[in-house]
């Protein structure tokens, strides 16, 4: 019976472990001129920071957030290199849905890690949750 029943917590314990990321890493293929969609998040009511990481082709001069689906206050942003720099950008931006950020522009170009948002999602009659795009310009 404890053989049997080992084997059942065994088979169930990917269920319940923990993610190591919220949501998959986006991962950039083009070293194309341009902006570049480097990937989504859909925010929730109950936190109040997420995160998107960032693989691949990922030196980027400058970036914006575009929200849809729901408003949002977009309180500031910290970009994550690879080697441990950080950058801070503040943008105190109260969002629509189909509005987009300020262009932040990054000092110097080097390989990004992830970007994590602080933001409050607006209340509203339907419960929507907003959809939060990272786009950046190489």
């Amino acid at each position: 019976m404890k053989k049997i029943l080992s084997i059942l917590l065994l088979a169930m314990a990917p269920a319940f472990s923990i993610p190591a990321f919220a949501q998959k890493p986006a991962v950039i293929s083009s070293d194309k001129a341009g902006w570049h969609k480097i990937g989504e998040t859909t925010v929730n009511m109950k936190s109040e920071k997420d995160e998107i990481y960032v693989m691949g082709k990922d030196q980027f001069k400058s970036l914006k957030v575009i929200v849809t689906d729901a408003p949002i206050y977009l309180s500031s942003m910290v970009v994550y290199y690879e080697g441990g720099a950080t950058e801070d950008a503040t943008l105190s931006a109260d969002l629509k849905p189909g509005a987009e950020t300020r262009v932040i522009d990054l000092k110097g170009t080097k390989e990004l890690k992830k970007v994590t948002f602080v933001y409050k999602t607006a209340a509203n009659a339907r419960n929507e949750k907003a959809h939060v795009e990272l786009w950046g310009l190489k």
